[in-house]
């Protein structure tokens, strides 16, 4: 914590820091022991308070700050305290190893040796202590501090409180309560509107006051819902006021429950969402659907601390309520002559890692499929349920089990109960896999890959007709012969000869790969 001019900080047992202290400490970079007060250094000209206290906010409850001019007049320098250590700590280890930027330039987040800020109250701490009350009156909802805060100059008043929201990368569903839980975090919600253009999911966010607004964009923009997809680009919208004549799933106003639901589909819970509060805003061990990389700005795996992550009773373990349900599906309407447990693994497999599945015993045309997570088991249900399999059409919803019980030794289950937890045909267990790029719903050409150069057109054609498929096209990709695009009849035929091929063995440890494809022959 070096370079702290003339400034007082005072520790928690009271001593002031000395320029010896001072000294001692401004060539030293080793790392300090956790502290809830953190420096932050090399800050360019002209960044405030408020922008400062946006790298907390994510992570806890920011309390205090001070800001300092550095030696070199074109660096600023700052301490800022969080409500807790963890707090703290979820910060440092996010931002060590993915260097924050403020106005473009690099910023470094330390520990500092303070154990806690007390500022003396002159006028050059007037900013950044009113963007820190600003931070707190938008988390408690306080619209006198945040007008308050317009007037210290913290936040530009001409800023629409209206926000447009576009879902980049949108692997996984993205619902409007979802979004209502997001961005309730930095102030009151007063009306949503969903939509979508330009192949892009897309939302307008009306809040009750600009600077909440404002706190939004700085802290959410950039940042992804789940790791690695689902990334928000907010901007400020032309628009000051949304109108909403419905309230459903895909346009809602807080403030109107008397709104007919109308011609939009209805939602799920009648209730409101609860707005967040700091305390439940980040786990850092919270991995989303598992593979992907770290979400920007966050800690590791944490994605989006709003998003209502929760933690259970066992330690470590997380779970996302911000999707209604949970990990297990309820699979009905199968036909029990030729569905099994395997059949059901492979397919539900291409949206998620299938943990467990279980044909019901004395209703085998019912089964429940386990999987990873609560956003792969809606993911398969987007894209399975109304499926047509083996001349039924599939329905596939959320059950009310929370996870599949394997059957007790000595009970009669005559293999209807299947673990997969540990195994090797899982499609994401591999965080670098290609496979989170390529989903796609059921479609009548598969792609086929690691295929053996010494299998031919004729090879593959004869193997997919003896499993009763249509050939209707075949090619090889062009560079790389390993690929190939194979057409079917129909989405059905396809999705039988995905669950018979899949992993079909050539011979000397060669797997075939099945998965769905977007293109067409």
């Amino acid at each position: 914590s070096s370079g702290v001019s003339n400034r007082r900080v005072t520790m928690s047992n009271s001593t002031p820091a000395t320029d010896n202290e001072k000294k001692k400490s401004k060539g030293n970079r080793s790392p300090c022991s956790p502290s809830r007060v953190l420096h932050i250094r090399q800050i360019p000209n002209g960044v405030t308070g408020a922008e400062v206290v946006s790298l907390g906010l994510p992570f806890g409850k920011v309390t205090n700050l001070l800001m300092l001019r550095g030696k070199a007049m074109y660096w600023l320098q700052a301490f800022l305290e969080m409500a807790s250590v963890d707090a703290a700590v979820s910060m440092v280890n996010y931002y060590t190893p993915a260097t924050p930027h403020l106005h473009n330039q690099p910023v470094y987040v330390q520990y500092s040796n303070y154990k806690e800020l007390k500022t003396d109250n002159q006028h050059n701490q007037a900013r950044p202590q009113a963007a820190l009350q600003g931070v707190n009156a938008v988390q408690h909802g306080n619209p006198g501090i945040t007008s308050a805060l317009a007037a210290e100059g913290g936040v530009l008043p001409s800023y629409s409180s209206v926000l447009r929201i576009i879902v980049e990368n949108a692997f996984y569903p993205v619902t409007l309560d979802m979004l209502y839980q997001i961005f309730s975090k930095f102030g009151f919600v007063l009306k949503i509107v969903m939509f979508h253009k330009n192949n892009q999911l897309q939302a307008l966010l009306q809040y009750a006051d600009a600077t909440n607004a404002y706190y939004a964009k700085m802290s959410l923009d950039g940042h992804s819902i789940y790791t690695g997809c689902c990334t928000l680009r907010i901007d400020f919208s032309k628009l000051t006021n949304l109108t909403v004549k419905y309230n459903n799933d895909k346009s809602r106003d807080f403030t109107r429950i008397d709104l007919p639901f109308g011609d939009g589909p209805r939602t799920m819970e009648t209730s409101l969402p609860t707005p967040f509060t700091a305390q439940n805003a980040i786990f850092p061990s919270y991995t989303a659907p598992p593979g992907f990389a770290p979400a920007l700005g966050f800690p590791q795996g944490a994605a989006l601390g709003p998003l209502a992550v929760t933690t259970s009773t066992a330690p470590g373990h997380m779970t996302v309520s911000g999707i209604p349900g949970n990990s297990v599906l309820l699979v009905s309407n199968l036909n029990p002559e030729a569905i099994t447990p395997y059949g059901l693994f492979i397919l539900f497999g291409v949206y998620g890692d299938v943990h467990r599945v279980k044909i019901m015993f004395k209703k085998r045309g019912i089964a429940l499929v386990q999987m990873a997570d609560a956003s792969q088991a809606q993911l398969a249900i987007n894209y399975l349920n109304g499926q047509k399999l083996y001349g039924r059409v599939m329905h596939a919803t959320l059950s009310k089990y929370q996870t599949i019980q394997l059957p007790r030794e000595g009970q009669e289950d005559k293999g209807l109960t299947k673990d997969y937890s540990n195994s090797p045909l899982h499609r994401f267990k591999n965080p670098c896999s290609k496979n989170f790029q390529n989903i796609f719903p059921p479609s009548a050409t598969l792609h086929l890959s690691n295929i053996p150069p010494s299998v031919t057109v004729d090879d593959l054609k004869n193997l997919f007709t003896s499993k009763g498929s249509t050939v209707k096209g075949f090619k090889f990709f062009q560079k790389d012969c390993k690929m190939a695009l194979i057409q079917l009849g129909s989405v059905e035929e396809a999705v039988h000869a995905l669950i018979e091929l899949h992993n079909h063995d050539f011979g000397e440890n060669q797997h075939l790969r099945v998965s769905f494809s977007k293109s067409t022959i």
